[in-house]
């Protein structure tokens, strides 16, 4: 299997890309805002319904644009400058929190106010998220590819730990309004980073297709390459059950765990400190071998300790079990990302993205619908319990499969090394 065993053993080693050091930098800085976002958006909902389903509801609203919206996402990203879609959501998505946080500073703010909102952003992010993944392989080049995505993935784990316990604070002693203000303010960054950017200019490919017949060549590509397929099966298994429960946190932290929006605060740091070390631990990584192990394991300890947590009633021990709850979270889906991203040729690259936005995001909503409905029923423990079992499920019966999927996997990375050869030195020539 090809493992770019000539890249830099360094962990920064993506930083050596100008662009690559605006992009991040940019931003880690609008994620804080986002996650401070997330932590007030939820808690007003529940503030003001009370609801278990509503809390669901919003999820769902939110995320289900990824599931209809990103095929379209993947279409432009692919026929379009991936730069400039970036600026244009991000653009979008500071517009949003800043209505937002002007309804719930004055007060004028209801629950259907956030769920509009809610699924704009959702659709923003469907257009933004395959774009943006695949305009990290523009910045970096092959080589250094998976590091820069777990880079990545560390900048937003990091702010997931920050984020959410100034978001928890700041709900307490001035309220949700002043967290999405801060949010909007944010997004100013990571415009700047992208504006300052030195680009190549932009070749435009000659499209003989439909738009149509370009979606269904992304979904053929990720059907019928099998490794490719049961990541995505694995990766969407573990979206509806499991990721759920971050839904569920409002209702853990006050009816469980007897606490506020401060304990959800600190809960969701906890699975993001988890999720860092997660990021951190696939940045250090120099190849792909292995890695489908690593995302098998992964599956299977967050079913595990999905488990674990749904019986705890302390919250240092909840907080301390969501760590590799985070931990494992992470690997997977980074881990998955890694691997999609070094199987799929560049042509393809922003279609793939919207089936992994489709599989990660776009089956979350589903699982926060059913989870809001279920806890209503049985509880949040019971809830987020069975949703572990079903991840440990699928991780089972992804291991089974995984030898054979391999050799597959090592068919197609050799495919891309020769491409990717193949245009290197037609730059040189």
């Amino acid at each position: 299997m090809p493992d770019f065993q000539d890249a830099p053993p360094s962990l920064f080693r993506s930083f050596r890309h100008r662009n690559f050091r605006l992009f991040f930098s940019g931003q880690l800085v609008s994620l804080l805002g986002t996650w401070m976002q997330s932590v007030a958006q939820a808690w007003l909902v529940y503030r003001l319904t009370h609801s278990a389903v509503l809390l669901g509801v919003t999820g769902f609203v939110g995320q289900i644009p990824g599931f209809f919206v990103a095929p379209i996402g993947g279409i432009v990203a692919d026929r379009h400058r991936r730069h400039r879609i970036v600026v244009v959501t991000q653009s979008c998505a500071m517009a949003l929190a800043l209505v937002l946080a002007a309804l719930t500073l004055t007060h004028a703010v209801e629950v259907w106010h956030i769920l509009v909102l809610a699924a704009l952003l959702g659709m923003v992010n469907a257009f933004d998220i395959p774009a943006r993944q695949s305009f990290i392989a523009e910045m970096v080049g092959p080589r250094d590819m998976a590091n820069a995505i777990a880079l990545n993935s560390s900048m937003v784990t990091g702010s997931r730990i920050i984020g959410p316990a100034i978001g928890g604070i700041l709900v307490s002693l001035v309220g949700e309004g002043w967290c999405f203000l801060l949010n909007g303010v944010s997004y100013i960054a990571v415009i700047a980073g992208l504006l300052a950017m030195q680009l190549p200019p932009h070749e435009r490919v000659a499209q003989t297709a439909s738009r149509l017949e370009h979606m269904r060549e992304g979904f053929r590509f990720a059907s019928e390459t099998l490794p490719i397929r049961h990541l995505l099966i694995l990766l969407g298994i573990v979206s509806l059950a499991g990721m759920p429960y971050a839904v569920l946190m409002p209702i853990f932290a006050q009816e469980v765990l007897h606490g506020n929006s401060r304990t959800m605060g600190i809960l969701m740091s906890m699975a993001g400190a988890g999720a860092l070390l997660g990021a951190i631990a696939l940045a250090l990584r120099r190849g792909l071998r292995g890695l489908g192990q690593w995302i098998a394991l992964s599956a299977a300890v967050f079913g595990a300790f999905l488990i674990a947590f749904s019986f705890s009633r302390v919250v240092w021990l909840s907080a301390i079990l969501l760590i590799p709850v985070g931990f494992a979270m992470q690997l997977q889906m980074s881990g998955t990302n890694t691997l999609l991203q070094a199987m799929v040729p560049d042509r393809l690259r922003g279609r793939l993205m919207s089936v992994f936005v489709m599989m990660f995001l776009g089956m979350a909503p589903f699982g926060s619908l059913l989870a809001g409905a279920l806890a209503k029923i049985v509880g949040a423990p019971v809830t987020v319990a069975l949703g572990g079992v079903a991840c440990l499920v699928g991780a089972v019966v992804f291991w089974r499969k995984l030898p054979g999927l391999q050799l597959q996997a090592r068919a197609v990375l050799a495919e891309r090394e020769r491409e990717t050869r193949e245009r290197e030195e037609a730059g040189k020539s």
